[in-house]
């Protein structure tokens, strides 16, 4: 028995260890995207999530005061300043030119093309000296490189959340995914029932098309059951851009797994739990609805769980199904045109994909003390 044990001993190791990298390795990319949405856009920009501790260099510029802001001291015109403004600095490097902007150390003179001489401090005090009167209107650019704090900021959440629109958003991808959750579910547990504890001719033909519609891409038969629905819709005077079509359309994605999902777990049910309900009296509707709805909670809410996921993420069916117009642009369309079509704004592009998950990760964390269970209580039991 102890070499049993002893051999086992590695393989468990190695077994903890393998899943232990698998979390860090799914949990990391959710870490830095809560770290990342709350970081300054400019700093964002130019660094990693993990810097966000620590300053990050950045290569900026300042233009000078006017002309009109020179003073004459003992026979010289000097313009002064400082190129944080009214903020402060450290200055590591200057220039005069975008093409090399650390050419300079700081307090190094710098030949101006406008005329004078540019000196740069430490700490951001710049003096252009001249001997004659100074020309510059617009000013002169300064090129400086200095070492920014890290900055933390709720602007890209308030920037998202203000939206115009976000709101209805919102709420047209609860009125999408909550029915398209609880429809598949109802049907797929019926069917379940039926093909796991009742006898009829082409049970067995029906278990093998469920699960070979498992492997059917969504692309290929979106199409076909658009234009079917369309039709459909037409016959009877139904819109064709409305909730129920999306609903049907997650509905019947959602269907195979569903059905296949609930079949192995309900087949797994004690017989004689069925058979005592039997023998007392009780109808095939009775011994679904009160023995095995509650013993299947757990599957049930499995599959609730990859539904919902499925559904609320989803972009491709709602746009084909529902459209795109304002008042009919769910969660996901909607933060997709904030971007813009060339990936404008992409800062906030942090905020936009945690405001997305905050309603997945509820409910996962709420059910998930059930996923496991019903997964795997499927997997061992066939009936």
């Amino acid at each position: 028995m102890g070499g049993a044990g002893s051999a086992k001993s590695p393989l468990t190791w190695a077994v903890h260890l393998s899943v232990l990298l698998l979390v860090v390795l799914w949990t990391l990319p959710t870490a830095g995207l809560f770290i990342s949405s709350f970081r300054d856009k400019d700093q964002l920009a130019i660094s990693g999530w993990w810097t966000a501790l620590a300053g990050s260099t950045q290569n900026l510029q300042a233009r000078t005061g006017t002309s009109d802001d020179q003073v004459e001291r003992d026979g010289v015109f000097i313009l002064e300043g400082n190129v944080f403004g009214e903020g402060s600095g450290t200055v590591s490097a200057f220039g005069t030119s975008g093409l090399n902007p650390t050419e300079y150390e700081p307090g190094a003179e710098a030949e101006l093309r406008e005329g004078g001489v540019l000196t740069v401090a430490e700490d951001g005090a710049y003096a252009i000296t001249s001997p004659s009167e100074l020309d510059l209107p617009r000013g002169a650019r300064i090129f400086f490189t200095t070492t920014i704090p890290p900055r933390f900021t709720l602007d890209n959440y308030r920037e998202v959340l203000a939206s115009e629109g976000i709101g209805r958003s919102f709420i047209n991808s609860l009125t999408v995914t909550i029915p398209a959750t609880i429809i598949p579910i109802l049907i797929a547990a019926f069917a379940a029932y039926a093909l796991a504890w009742m006898k009829f001719p082409g049970r067995a033909l029906l278990i093998a098309v469920i699960v070979g519609l498992l492997v059917v891409p969504l692309q290929m038969s979106l199409i076909p059951l658009l234009r079917m629905y369309n039709g459909i819709g037409a016959f009877f005077g139904v819109p064709a851009k409305t909730y129920l079509g999306i609903w049907l359309a997650h509905t019947g994605f959602g269907l195979p797994l569903a059905v296949y999902l609930l079949r192995n777990y309900i087949a797994g049910l004690p017989r004689e739990i069925m058979e005592s309900a039997r023998v007392d009296g009780a109808s095939d509707f009775e011994i679904f609805m009160k023995i095995v709805l509650p013993l299947s909670f757990p599957a049930l809410a499995s599959f609730a769980i990859f539904q919902f996921l499925w559904t609320w993420n989803d972009l491709l069916v709602a746009m084909v199904f529902l459209g795109a117009q304002d008042s009919e642009l769910v969660l996901t369309g909607r933060l997709v045109n904030l971007l813009g079509s060339r990936g404008g704004n992409w800062e906030i592009l942090t905020a936009s994909a945690f405001i997305t998950i905050l309603v997945p990760l509820a409910v996962f964390f709420t059910l998930q003390r059930y996923l496991v269970r019903g997964l795997l209580a499927g997997s061992v039991k066939g009936g």
